[in-house]
C-alpha cells in the first residue's frame, strides 16, 4: 500500500510510518496542513491518514479539499476527538473510517486494510486475472495455480498493473506510485524498465500471456490486446 500520513505529533508519526514499511507498504509524511495540500495536489495514495489538529488548520478543511477534487484514496481519520458529533461530522464528509487516539497500530493496519481493499477491489480477499490469480492477505501469486515468487516492487507493480487494466499507465505514474518522492532522486525511468522486465519474464516462464504492453513514447497497457 502506499500511505499519507498526515500528523504533527513527530513521534506518533514515526511509528506509524516506521510500522507500516515494516510489512513493505510504502509511507509518506506530512507534518502541517499546508505540507499535506501540497503532496495530495501532486501524488496519489491508496489510502491517506488524516489528524484533524494540524497545527496550521483544521484537518476536516483537508478532508472538503479531498472530497472536492473527487480524489479516490480511502481517508481514515485519525484523532484525539472523542466527541460522537466529531466523529458523525467526519464520517458524513466522506472519511472511510475513524479512529480515536491511543490506538493500536495493528488495529490502525487492519482498518487500513480493510479500507484499501474496499476501494480497490470491493473488499475481496483474492484478485483473479485470467490464469493470475493473487491473494492479497498473503501476497502469494500464482500463475495456473502454481507459486510465482516476485519481489516487492514487482508484486507492487502487478498489483498496479491489475488495477490500471485497460488504461494506458505512464512512466512518470509507475515511478510515483512505487517510489513516492524518492522518484526525484533518479535520472532516468531504466529502474522501471529492469523491474517490468523482470515481471513480465517471470509471468511468461509461469505460463502466463504476455499481458503487459509497451505503449511507444507513452508507458504501459496492461491487458489483453
Amino acid at each position: 500500500m502506499k500511505i499519507l500520513v498526515i500528523e504533527d505529533e513527530k513521534p506518533l508519526q514515526e511509528s506509524i510510518s516506521s510500522y507500516f514499511q515494516e510489512d513493505g507498504s510504502r509511507c509518506e509524511v506530512a507534518s502541517t496542513f499546508r505540507e499535506a495540500s501540497e503532496k495530495i495536489g501532486l501524488y496519489q495514495y491508496d489510502c491517506i491518514l488524516l489528524d484533524l489538529g494540524l497545527p496550521d488548520g483544521d484537518g476536516l478543511k483537508l478532508l472538503q479539499e479531498i472530497k472536492s477534487l473527487k480524489r479516490k484514496e480511502g481517508v481514515l481519520i485519525i484523532s484525539a476527538r472523542h466527541s460522537l458529533d466529531d466523529k458523525l461530522e467526519g464520517l458524513d464528509m466522506g472519511a472511510d473510517d475513524y479512529l480515536v487516539k491511543p490506538f493500536h497500530l495493528s488495529e490502525l493496519r487492519a482498518r487500513v486494510a480493510a479500507i484499501v481493499r474496499r476501494k480497490k477491489f470491493d473488499g475481496q480477499q483474492q484478485i483473479v486475472f485470467q490464469e493470475i490469480q493473487i491473494e492479497l492477505s498473503s501476497m502469494r501469486v500464482l500463475v495456473h495455480g502454481m507459486p510465482v515468487i516476485l519481489t516487492k516492487k514487482e508484486y507492487d507493480l502487478l498489483i498496479y498493473f491489475i488495477s490500471n487494466q485497460g488504461k494506458v499507465v505512464t512512466k512518470n505514474a509507475i515511478a510515483e506510485h512505487l517510489w513516492g518522492d524518492d522518484m526525484d532522486l533518479a535520472d532516468d525511468y531504466d529502474f522501471i524498465y529492469s523491474h517490468i522486465k523482470n515481471l513480465r519474464r517471470k509471468l511468461t516462464a509461469a505460463g502466463a500471456i504476455e499481458y503487459i504492453h509497451s505503449i511507444y513514447g507513452i508507458g504501459y497497457k496492461f491487458g489483453i490486446l
